[in-house]
């Protein structure tokens, strides 16, 4: 989901998969589905060459301001890790145009912040986008309400206001959770986009989706409570909730450098597992004045992502993806009627989850 621009849910993803309104430090809210292109092929990584003379330009498109999601990519920059790989890393700020768009559709970028949601909305849309890395293995984002509310359980959300984004699977996602707790699924839903999670802190609305790791960070940070509903807790699947995409068509043409630059940056997130307060000071520094307002978040963001080990999975590998995770939260999407293609119209079949993600990059 993504819900963390959302999120992913797409919230997710949203799901990518990224607080109160948006600041120069707030994650964005859940992405917009791609444009159409061409159906998305399955690239495949040829054998490692020698660094060329001249570094090889990779663009970076961003999905919000900088935060914790993006901490490896700083790391390595801060660290001379692009540069010894042969690569010259250009970040292009995130301007409102989903990064799926301008890495899959057009070709802006080479590579982007994307979600699990997101890419799978976009690559049925027919952008020709892949997942070279999972940045969160898992689902960062949760259901929550205020810890003061009389809300004990999903259940109990039936009937109550729910502060939305806009995107299309919050809806199934969330009803989904409270029918898995014995609720009927049944609650109003009111669009109202970052606005959400001040309008839950004022009791506008009764719940919304943050991203723990940041909202909730931040909520904690200025002492707002809250008591949280983890989708997985009631049979839904898994995510990636934030991935690194690709142009496909690019890394069927430059597919040495995409696994120079996935090396490197894989070694950026890394060191954001094993060392998260230096790896926070790193990213607060290649972005002077992005964190001024608020200079504690991202330190305990990128604390709270290193110790529930969201950067790495059960083999404590960093950046790994499988087909079981792609297949199970995609497949809801398309069970769910919402994938389309260029055209608007649902999918008739369900799309090569194989053909969403490669391994083939990482090192």
């Amino acid at each position: 989901m993504k819900f963390h621009r959302l999120p992913a849910l797409m919230l997710v993803a949203a799901l990518a998969v990224g607080a109160c309104a948006p600041t120069t430090t707030s994650p964005a809210p859940p992405s917009s589905v791609a444009s159409p292109s061409q159906p998305v092929a399955s690239p495949s990584a040829a054998p490692s060459a020698p660094a060329p003379a001249a570094p090889a330009t990779v663009r970076l498109a961003l999905d919000w301001t900088p935060n914790t999601n993006h901490t490896g990519f700083f790391v390595a920059q801060h660290e001379g890790w692009y540069a010894d790989a042969g690569i010259t890393l250009k970040i292009v700020p995130y301007s409102g145009t989903a990064p799926e768009t301008l890495v899959g559709t057009n070709h802006q970028a080479e590579c982007g912040i994307s979600f699990q949601d997101s890419l799978t909305f976009a690559a049925a849309a027919g952008a020709k986008v892949t997942s070279v890395m999972a940045i969160l293995q898992r689902a960062a984002s949760e259901i929550a309400v205020l810890e003061s509310s009389d809300i004990r359980r999903p259940r109990d959300l039936d009937g109550r206001t729910y502060g939305g984004f806009g995107y299309p699977n919050e809806v199934p996602t969330v009803r989904y959770v409270i029918q898995h707790d014995g609720g009927t699924g049944q609650f109003k839903d009111v669009v109202i986009d970052t606005a959400a999670y001040e309008a839950l802190y004022a009791k506008r609305v009764d719940f919304t989706i943050p991203f723990t790791a940041w909202e909730g960070v931040e909520a904690r940070l200025r002492g707002i409570g809250l008591r949280y509903f983890a989708f997985t807790d009631y049979g839904f699947p898994d995510f990636y909730q934030v991935v690194l995409a690709c142009d496909t068509d690019w890394l069927v043409r430059q597919p040495d450098v995409a696994r120079r630059f996935v090396a490197a940056t894989v070694r950026g997130f890394q060191l954001a597992a094993d060392d998260p307060d230096t790896a926070a000071q790193m990213l607060i520094a290649e972005n002077p004045g992005a964190f001024d307002a608020n200079p504690q978040l991202p330190v305990a963001s990128a604390e709270l992502l290193a110790k529930d080990r969201y950067y790495v999975d059960a083999n404590d590998n960093v950046g790994t993806q499988t087909l079981e995770r792609w297949k199970g939260y995609s497949g809801f999407l398309y069970d769910q009627g919402l994938l389309v293609d260029g055209l608007g119209k649902p999918l008739a079949k369900a799309p090569d989850y194989a053909s969403l993600f490669s391994n083939d990059f990482l090192p």
